[in-house]
């Protein structure tokens, strides 16, 4: 354990050790799962986390198995002193930071496989991406046995797919989605905002912005199709590398919505490249 303010251990004999303690005190427990970077974001979900339970851990893990031999795992940013301090601001209680040794020990061989809200956007571009979301977010519900889970809105497949795993396996945890915290012009905080250059970070905006065109345009009656594929082009004009995608899905099942479904029951999403940077996005319609 560390002599900061923020206590951090490395170990699930010393995690359980310290939950088992506040159990006993009749402390309910959240967790916020994150990879580090952290930002004002997700000390968003820290004081979500506070609102719901007693004490609140935060997991600081970069995890290997989400990231394909061709993406950015050695890049990520690792800022773990930062993210200490930063933690110490929002009175988090708890630090679970194992290293990979610690997570995937040597003969480790199981992997969860999600479908469901987990087929197609981020898995035609990332098949291998909620394979690993699933089993890392998994394990850790099960090594903090937390009360409640927060994840921010912003990865919304992703946030879709945990409360689908979660439901599927009776997992006796509650998801909260915490919305979307953005800078000033809107783009929505990431830890990989800071891949982008100070041109491209001008450029960034027009991600939030042409997401709610699409909203405008469909609520108006332009045909969803039409109003995606206007928008996507509206991207690229602006900068923007390529669009991966730009669509309107179900907001509870991430299906191709059905013609009569209201629109409060739509989501629109994004993912676009922007230079080396890939950008993901998402609002109500």
């Amino acid at each position: 354990m560390s002599d900061t303010s923020v206590p951090y251990i490395r170990t699930v004999k010393e995690l359980r050790e310290i939950t088992r303690s506040w159990r006993a005190s009749g402390k309910t427990v959240a967790l916020i799962p994150t990879m580090g970077a952290l930002h004002a974001g997700h000390l968003s979900l820290i004081r979500a986390g506070k609102a719901a339970c007693d004490r609140v851990i935060t997991s600081i893990f970069v995890n290997p198995t989400q990231f394909a031999p061709n993406e950015d795992f050695a890049e990520y940013p690792r800022t773990f002193d930062d993210d200490l301090a930063k933690l110490a601001s929002v009175d988090c209680d708890l630090v679970w930071a194992p290293t990979a040794d610690v997570m995937y020990p040597e003969g480790f061989a199981t992997m969860i496989t999600p479908k469901g809200a987990a087929q197609g956007l981020e898995t035609d571009f990332r098949p291998h991406f909620f394979q690993g979301v699933a089993t890392v977010c998994c394990k850790l519900f099960t090594q903090t046995q937390a009360d409640v889970a927060v994840f921010g809105q912003k990865d919304y497949q992703q946030l879709c797919v945990i409360r689908q795993i979660v439901r599927d396996l009776d997992l006796p945890l509650k998801i909260i989605g915490a919305p979307t915290v953005r800078e000033d012009d809107g783009l929505a905080m990431s830890s990989r905002n800071a891949y982008l250059s100070d041109a491209e970070r001008g450029i960034a905006t027009r991600l939030h912005q042409v997401l709610a065109a699409v909203a405008e345009d469909v609520r108006s009656g332009t045909a969803i199709d039409d109003a995606c594929t206007v928008q996507a082009s509206a991207l690229v004009d602006a900068g923007f590398k390529s669009v991966d995608y730009l669509t309107v899905r179900d907001a509870h099942t991430l299906a191709i919505p059905a013609p009569d479904t209201p629109y409060q029951d739509l989501r629109i999403v994004v993912a676009a490249w922007l230079g080396k940077t890939r950008l993901i996005d998402n609002i109500a319609c």
